[in-house]
């Protein structure tokens, strides 16, 4: 009777061990939309001052009117929403905002674009975006340059540019 159960007991061993190694090797699909990290700093070897978590969506021949539509509140992004985080106390498009993580909305225009960081993080996309949770709204002109088909985010030493297709909008950043 013991040696059934061993052999009972074993074989069930066996087949859980075997069905959670099967589950442990499914890895989901590539990401159409990457998720990308963009750092502000005065040089390389400084610390950073801010950095933005997004997700990069490509146009793949669509128009960006569609993507990101004109007048509503965008993730601007894909995926989640997007977050910033600043290090130190900075200012942001001229205003002031205090070191910590932000949700990073926009509301594009045809030629300014409105810039929103929110106090909501960990959210998806803009579904239940709050305009209450609104810590502050900066106005960024729109530019024209060459076409992108990945949306990006970059820094320089005094501005965060967002591009996408040929639409480029830049807020000043400084501490």
């Amino acid at each position: 009777m013991k040696k059934s159960t061993l052999l009972t007991t074993l074989a069930f061993a066996f087949v859980m061990l075997f069905s959670v190694n099967s589950q442990a090797q499914k890895f989901a699909k590539l990401d159409k939309s990457p998720l990308d990290i963009a750092y502000f700093r005065t040089n390389r070897n400084a610390a950073p001052m801010a950095k933005v978590i997004y997700s990069r969506p490509q146009l793949n021949g669509r128009a960006l009117a569609t993507l990101a539509p004109n007048g509503k509140v965008w993730r601007t992004g894909a995926n989640e929403a997007s977050e910033i985080k600043f290090y130190k106390d900075s200012k942001f498009g001229g205003k002031d905002v205090k070191a910590g993580t932000y949700a990073l909305y926009t509301i594009p225009g045809e030629k300014e674009w409105t810039i929103i960081l929110s106090s909501d993080t960990d959210v998806w996309g803009a579904y239940n975006y709050k305009e209450s949770n609104d810590v502050l709204r900066v106005k960024a002109p729109v530019t024209q340059g060459e076409s992108i088909e990945a949306f990006s985010i970059a820094f320089d030493n005094t501005n965060m540019f967002l591009a996408w297709g040929t639409t480029r909008v830049a807020v000043p950043i400084s501490q």
